[in-house]
């Protein structure tokens, strides 16, 4: 089993896409878009695009989240981001 490598920070671009930098010193740009254009669970986010701003990074920095209208967290982990973040990075450096 892999360590999971916390976020250090996390703060909103524009909506949909995310600049997190990872303890380990990585620092990446994630494009959330794709995502959030899908399923109900991401709808408030959708409704009122300022909500996007309102991420919050889980204090250890295993995850981020956002607080729906039920007050639900819907949630994104370190991991999967980092996973994110890597791929998008290599698909930018092969279309320069």
């Amino acid at each position: 089993m892999t360590e999971i490598i916390a976020m250090q920070s996390a703060e909103p671009v524009i909506f949909g896409v995310l600049k997190i930098v990872w303890r380990d010193g990585f620092a990446g740009v994630v494009d959330l878009r794709p995502l959030l254009t899908k399923g109900d669970m991401f709808a408030f986010l959708r409704a009122d695009p300022a909500r996007f701003d309102t991420l919050k990074l889980e204090l250890h920095g295993h995850k981020i989240f956002w607080l729906d209208d039920q007050g639900d967290e819907i949630d994104f982990g370190s991991d999967s981001l980092r996973q994110r973040a890597e791929r998008q990075a290599g698909l930018l450096h092969l279309a320069s």
